[in-house]
């Protein structure tokens, strides 16, 4: 165990991360439910993104924890019947969190609401309503302000719906137009409809019932979510200690910026609250101060923090909750690890989409992969050993193969 008080070392912090994040229990045949309630549990929340060069980033923390498994599971789990985990940006970004948190984040709604109509309020909430939403909103209400009901009464009386659905026939503004929207830009180039369904849905009106092509369909919050989550007491103070618990849980050690940060945490916190909840949950005994080699800021450890030995073996999306904090990945793995999807090609260094490779309790390698789903082939363009890495080819190959499998591919093509 930790000596609190003492200097942690790098070694022991790293190992007491990853024994938080899941590691070193061991892959236990074909993920069942089960062992995917139980990674949910240890990573708190599952980072949701676009890219599908290899396979949808919420699906990969899983695979790098339990093995093959079905992700037909995992979408049961977050859109289906009886939900257990649901969609939104009250978290860490868009993310999947467990419907048990959801009464958590009831109030960063209503301070969603409060950015959108009141500028900053909500930041000063913690909160990020994206950008589109916010400016688009204000033209909305001076060009058509009954947009906003008329998209929450068609869901009401029509059902789930895409916004592509809600919006038909709309056309969207564009950089150049003789009155463009501020919205507008290379990647936020939304219809009005979508710009007030987004709004509903940071609102908590509406929430994502199902991904159709991986594009949201949407509707209204009491048909999605259980009715006992639904009636669950909305909590303020403590819910806001609970978040932050639950990123110390995850996290296992971790400076008060990992732990609820703007840019960091899993629950992001303003920097007055977050500090009076950390203060809060040291006096309780849930968070323990230590100090981690190589770490100029004070840090804290999860009074469910482990300390033993980590034999891992996984490739890590980049949205990982291991290693989504660039500057807490190179404290403890001393591995400088930058995405490079959005690189141009002439500049990027290791590949498009790379994933680290964690062995025992180190990141040894940078692999780019790419799933060639015409050829049945799971590419590996590039593999950049980190410097005095040992020797990985043996381990690093039977992952490339499970991986391989658990996708549905044929073969594996090295460099």
């Amino acid at each position: 165990m930790v000596v609190v008080g003492e200097l942690v070392s790098r070694e022991s912090a790293r190992r007491v991360a990853l024994r938080a994040q899941g590691f070193g229990v061991g892959r236990a045949g074909r993920g069942d439910v089960r062992q995917l309630r139980r990674v949910v549990g240890r990573v708190g929340v599952l980072q949701v993104d676009s890219v599908n060069v290899l396979c949808r980033s919420h699906y990969l923390p899983v695979f790098s924890r339990v093995g093959e498994y079905r992700r037909e599971t995992l979408d049961r789990m977050a859109w289906g019947g009886e939900p257990e985990l649901f969609e939104g940006f009250w978290g860490h970004k868009a993310s999947l969190l467990p419907v048990s948190s959801y009464p958590l984040v009831r109030w960063r709604m209503r301070a969603a609401e409060g950015q959108v109509w009141g500028g900053g309020g909500a930041l000063k909430e913690g909160v990020a309503v994206p950008w589109a939403v916010v400016v688009g909103m204000e033209r909305l209400q001076k060009e058509r302000p009954g947009l906003v009901g008329e998209v929450l009464a068609r869901i009401a009386d029509e059902g789930a719906m895409t916004a592509g659905e809600v919006g038909a026939g709309e056309v969207r503004r564009k950089r150049g137009d003789p009155d463009p929207d501020p919205s507008t830009g290379s990647m936020w180039n939304w219809q009005d409809a979508k710009i007030a369904v987004e709004y509903l849905f940071a609102t908590g009106q509406v929430m994502v019932a199902g991904r159709r092509n991986f594009e949201r369909v949407y509707d209204l919050t009491e048909r999605v979510l259980p009715e006992p989550v639904l009636r669950a007491p909305e909590l303020s103070a403590e819910a806001q200690r609970e978040l932050v618990r639950i990123s110390a849980r995850s996290l296992g050690v971790a400076t008060a910026r990992e732990l609820c940060g703007k840019t960091g945490g899993h629950y992001p916190l303003p920097a007055a609250t977050a500090k009076r909840v950390v203060n809060e949950l040291v006096e309780s005994g849930d968070l323990i101060p230590a100090n981690v080699e190589g770490v100029t800021k004070q840090s804290y450890l999860s009074s469910t923090a482990e300390d033993r030995p980590v034999d891992a073996r996984a490739l890590l999306s980049p949205f990982d909750t291991l290693i989504w904090n660039r500057d807490r990945t190179e404290h403890l793995f001393d591995f400088f690890y930058r995405i490079s999807i959005y690189t141009p090609a002439a500049q990027r260094i290791h590949g498009y989409y790379v994933l680290p490779f964690l062995l025992g309790d180190r990141l040894v390698a940078r692999v780019d992969l790419k799933a060639d789903r015409k050829t049945s082939t799971l590419l590996v363009p590039t593999i950049t050993p980190e410097p005095g890495a040992p020797d990985f080819t043996e381990p690093l190959v039977a992952e490339l193969q499970l991986m391989a499998s658990w996708l549905g591919l044929e073969r594996v093509r090295l460099p």
